[in-house]
């Protein structure tokens, strides 16, 4: 009986469900050992720069308020101006992996990370002046700028590495564990970070990041050395740098380009609906970096206040568990129906905070985001890849991570704005207005669903459900 085929049965029988998901959660840690040297290497430098980049990026917008001097609309901004210019990295600087190798690109991203996160961490000793366009503010830019270029060869080099450490009966677990870290590493900053700020404040925890940097170029130069490299190439039976020829190879490239010009993905319009109709609800996703920081940190008190990490970083774990219980109870369901249920109760979420600040409500919120983004968001590019033409798959893919790009753009130049008139710093909690806020980012979100069933038969028209 194959994994499908248990998941299936599993399904209707809630023990089986239980020891389904045990396993789906278990399984990827469990071939970990089994795997590569190589692949121990990329996983756990994949761990580490997980736990320093959430650790930062949650710390972000506050680090611009409290040490460069920046109001919240420029903070939102220099978090965008990362986190959306990491997405155009990676589509420019992907290719550096294919020129220069997994392991030299990854040490090459990783000291470019390093210069950028030690100018973040230094930035407020060079000068007492503060504000846009001060020395601190453009050495923190600069800072950003090392981050975004080698984070953009770093994922690529990261996804690579995967592809040619493994098999085709191995890549699915080398992927379900990357996916893994990404999340474990996630969560973990909420752990490490409340203590170290406490006592040496925002600039004392990145250079704990910093330290974390120089931990993953060690992992790179001493555990995925070449001769690990080799090794897990030989027993893979791949390279580096060749990939088998296929029957498209043989197409003249000037065909090739005439016939993706014609039926180029933004040509088809349920496509370009598809995609773009979900940026309300995922900016949900850029609020967590971009809003959830400083709106717990200024409208609570106690454990929240103190420890605003945990709840920035919590979303990760639940994710990691959440996943694979939500796959094996809707293995069956259709994708566009999964789509439409896993919208609307993520676009549900910020309702919760609309009644103002409590801590239930808190966990209720992240909690109920997290339900509906595990149940929508792995159905997202298994739509794309069924809409697409079997031919042109990679370019609907790409394509269909735009409006990712745009939702960081788009949320970092309105979220600084709502905060500072909702969520303002410096004034009583008791005189905020973040209900409001919750509430018009709740009608945002909704907005979503409430237009993939408007538009359901549309959708699904000639389309094998």
């Amino acid at each position: 009986m194959d994994n499908k085929t248990e998941i299936e049965n599993g399904a209707t029988n809630p023990s089986g469900i239980i020891s389904q998901t045990i396993k789906e959660i278990t399984q990827p840690f469990k071939d970990l050992f089994n795997s590569s040297r190589a692949l121990w290497g990329i996983n756990l430098s994949y761990l580490i720069e997980g736990i320093t980049y959430f650790g930062i990026v949650g710390l972000l917008a506050i680090y611009f308020n409290d040490y460069v001097g920046l109001n919240d609309i420029d903070a939102g901004q220099m978090v965008g101006f990362q986190t959306a210019g990491i997405t155009i990295a990676m589509l420019v600087l992907g290719a550096t992996v294919d020129i220069m190798g997994v392991r030299k690109s990854l040490l090459l991203s990783l000291f470019l990370m390093l210069a950028g996160r030690i100018l973040l961490a230094y930035a407020p000793e060079l000068s007492a002046a503060k504000g846009i366009w001060s020395n601190t503010h453009i050495v923190a830019m600069l800072g950003i700028l090392g981050v975004i270029i080698g984070y953009g060869i770093y994922m690529p080099g990261c996804y690579a590495a995967v592809r040619i450490f493994t098999t085709e009966k191995t890549s699915a677990m080398g992927y379900a564990m990357l996916y893994a870290l990404m999340n474990l590493g996630g969560f973990l900053p909420g752990l490490i970070s409340p203590p170290v700020r406490r006592a040496a404040g925002i600039t004392g925890v990145f250079w704990v990041y910093v330290a974390l940097t120089v931990l993953g170029i060690f992992v790179i130069m001493f555990v995925l050395t070449k001769k690990a490299i080799n090794k897990a190439l030989e027993e893979n039976g791949n390279s580096e740098t060749n990939s088998p020829k296929n029957k498209e190879d043989e197409i003249p490239l000037k065909d090739k380009l005439i016939s993706y010009i014609k039926r180029f993905p933004i040509t088809d319009l349920r496509f370009m609906f598809f995609i773009f109709i979900l940026i309300p609800v995922q900016t949900l996703f850029a609020h967590n970096w971009l809003t959830l920081p400083q709106y717990c940190e200024r409208a609570y008190t106690g454990f929240v206040h103190d420890n605003f990490e945990f709840f920035v970083n919590f979303n990760p774990i639940l994710i990691f568990i959440l996943t694979p219980a939500i796959a094996a109870l809707t293995i069956k369901s259709n994708t566009y129906k999964m789509m439409i249920y896993g919208t609307t109760v993520m676009g549900l979420a910020p309702f919760l905070l609309a009644f103002g600040p409590n801590v239930f409500m808190l966990f209720g919120f992240i909690a109920v985001m997290t339900i509906g983004e595990a149940m929508w968001q792995p159905r997202f590019l298994q739509w794309v890849a069924e809409i697409a033409p079997k031919d042109m798959t990679g370019i609907y893919m790409g394509l269909g991570q735009f409006p990712w790009f745009l939702t960081k753009v788009v949320t970092s130049i309105y979220s600084g704005w709502f905060l500072m008139n909702y969520c303002p710093q410096d004034i009583p909690a008791a005189s905020m207005n973040t209900g409001s806020m919750w509430l018009i980012y709740g009608f945002i979100s909704i907005s979503s669903p409430i237009a993939l069933i408007l538009a359901r038969k549309w959708m699904l028209k000639g389309f094998k459900t």
